[in-house]
């Protein structure tokens, strides 16, 4: 008898359990062009409190140095990356002026609309593009894609936002920004959110390292302090769990003026989170690929195994399989390594004989073998030595490479 009323229990703890969760929402916040040692050296009060609820790491941008994926570290590529989970390589946002965006590599935006459950968005940017272009709204390319709250436009309205000195009107375009996207968090609470702040990269162009880009960057903290605020007021008065993720999208070269190459300070870059990580992201592993997939893990969101797999970056957040996936060839052989992280998880090899997913965003992926994620290896004999792609799909992460020059 007492067995039986266990049972049940039980089972009634399974029904109410999902009703008992908190409703789960992300806001994901860009300030532009903040090198590492900036941030560390000033200790910005707001990033540096969020981080204390989670962690503050260091990540990187720019792709694999010297490889198919080496990519920019420019602001608008750096978005882009952070969007969709991608390289330049596949994304094809190449530069902040003429960007022809590769919509078959879904954005964040995209996957949370593709949902079952409906999933209300907004972005609060200074700059249209990021919504116009990068996330491509109501193009058919992106399913016609809806943007269910606005706040953008600053940069084209020249009445209300004339030419300053110093371009100050770009850090008025950011102070709106934050007060909207604070408001609209406070009271809309969309699920899914993207805060975009400009002027500390049009501080740093000007002025190089120095007291002013100080001064700008510890105000930049101020504006991201009224979204933190907003959030944790959500949090206290409603039964949500929200995540918080704070980045830039590259660094600077010496003396703050340049980005968009590769030296170690342009690639190195930091994220702040609330969230409690994994080691991976302890260790200063993480990259700006990463954001996308740890999204779609914290919100619950489901991919098309095709979308799923194309991504370049493993979540920080939650378990991990496998890690760190290279290609050797010797001969007409592909050597196929990778770390187990789990190694009796088993992992799945998949091999792609060209890149019909750029251009149709459909592929046919060939299933190879399954092995244990401890054997480490898998090797497969390539009839030509031309392009091909590998992905390794495991219970809590994919990983995916190309044999290419």
């Amino acid at each position: 008898m007492k067995r039986k009323i266990r049972l049940v229990a039980a089972a009634l703890l399974l029904f109410i359990s999902p009703l008992l969760a908190k409703e789960r929402k992300t806001v994901v916040i860009i300030v532009d062009g903040i090198a590492t040692d900036v941030l560390e050296r000033l200790h910005v009060p707001q990033i540096y409190d969020i981080a204390s609820k989670g962690a503050l790491g260091e990540s990187f941008v720019g792709g694999e140095r010297g490889t198919y994926s080496q990519t920019p570290t420019i602001s608008a590529v750096g978005y882009n990356t952070m969007l969709t989970g991608v390289w330049v390589n596949k994304h094809n946002v190449y530069g902040n002026s003429k960007q022809s965006p590769n919509y078959n590599y879904w954005s964040l935006f995209r996957i949370a609309k593709a949902q079952e459950r409906p999933i209300k968005t907004a972005i609060y940017s200074s700059w249209t593009d990021n919504r116009t272009v990068l996330l491509g709204e109501g193009l058919p390319e992106t399913d016609n894609l809806v943007i269910d709250i606005v706040c953008d436009g600053y940069d084209l309205d020249k009445v209300n936002y004339p030419p300053k000195e110093k371009a100050l009107h770009v850090f008025e375009y950011d102070e709106m920004v934050s007060k909207k996207a604070a408001e609209s968090i406070r009271t809309e609470a969309p699920d899914l959110s993207w805060v975009y702040l400009w002027y500390t990269d049009d501080a740093a162009h000007r002025f190089g390292d120095g007291a002013y880009l100080d001064e700008y960057v510890l105000k930049a903290g101020e504006q991201i302090g009224r979204v933190w605020e907003a959030v944790k007021y959500r949090e206290k008065h409603f039964d949500e769990e929200w995540l918080v993720v704070v980045t830039t999208d590259h660094g600077r070269r010496f003396m703050g003026y340049k980005h968009g190459g590769q030296s170690d300070r342009e690639r190195r870059t930091w994220i702040a989170t609330n969230a409690k990580v994994n080691k991976r992201f302890k260790a200063g592993l993480a990259s700006m690929v990463d954001i996308n997939p740890t999204v779609c893990r914290f919100m619950g969101f489901s991919l098309p195994f095709e979308v799923a797999v194309e991504r370049d970056g493993v979540p920080f957040i939650g378990n991990l399989d496998i890690t760190d996936m290279t290609i050797e060839r010797y001969d007409n052989t592909a050597i196929i390594r990778w770390k187990a992280v789990d190694k009796k998880a088993p992992v799945s090899v998949y091999m792609a004989a060209a890149n019909e997913y750029k251009e149709t965003g459909k592929e046919e992926w060939t299933l190879l073998g399954t092995v244990t994620a401890g054997k480490e290896k898998f090797e497969v004999q390539l009839a030509s030595l031309e392009f091909c792609k590998f992905a390794l799909v495991a219970p809590d992460n994919s990983l995916n490479r190309w044999f290419a020059e």
